[in-house]
């Protein structure tokens, strides 16, 4: 049988409790920022002190704020319990709205590695099974923002680093644009949606 690793923000600890009850994971992952307040860190305590007693439990430190490095942090976690041939399902219930997004965003941006992404509702406990979406670049694009990313803005530059023509760049850069993946008002810059689809 193969093991189930639950990644999962965290606040309060009914959801965490509600998805360890429906998904009898072997270990948890709790997903927090450094200096949080009493009652998250209250909350961590009592699910060590409880569900610790039967699967591990460990905590992941990323940032209350900033989306792209939680999902970066999420990510990073996916791959190593992946590379230990676990399951993934990631929950988004608790947190802060920030951390939750970066949570989905890491989600989404391992997708084929994640088994379900998942939101519990307060009033009664109820699983919430979320789509799991991509941001469905193809390489040549990806490539793209990620050279876009390290720096470069010279379209011919790009053309040679990526290997295709000018007229192809400026096409994939149109398209980039228009989704959202990067602005030009000031030369070629990656946003925020083209950090997040690079992870």
């Amino acid at each position: 049988m193969v093991e189930l690793t639950l990644i999962t923000t965290i606040y309060r600890i009914e959801p965490v409790m509600a998805a360890f009850t429906k998904f009898s994971p072997s270990k948890i992952v709790l997903v927090r920022e450094d200096d949080a307040p009493e009652e998250k860190l209250k909350a961590e305590q009592m699910i060590r002190e409880t569900i610790g007693r039967v699967v591990e439990v460990d905590t992941k430190i990323t940032s209350l704020y900033a989306v792209v490095d939680i999902a970066r942090d999420v990510v990073d976690v996916i791959e190593e319990e992946k590379a230990h041939g676990r399951n993934i399902i990631v929950n988004i219930t608790g947190a802060r709205k920030t951390q939750s997004l970066g949570a989905l965003y890491g989600a989404y941006a391992r997708r084929e590695l994640v088994e379900k992404v998942v939101y519990i509702t307060k009033e009664d406990n109820e699983v919430i099974e979320l789509p799991l979406l991509s941001f469905d670049l193809s390489k040549t694009k990806k490539r793209i923002l990620e050279e876009i990313n390290k720096g470069e803005v010279s379209v011919r530059n790009l053309a040679k680093r990526v290997g295709i023509s000018r007229a192809m760049i400026y096409h994939h850069i149109r398209e980039l644009k228009e989704r959202g993946f990067i602005d030009d008002e000031e030369g070629l810059r990656i946003t925020t949606a083209g950090e997040l689809a690079i992870l």
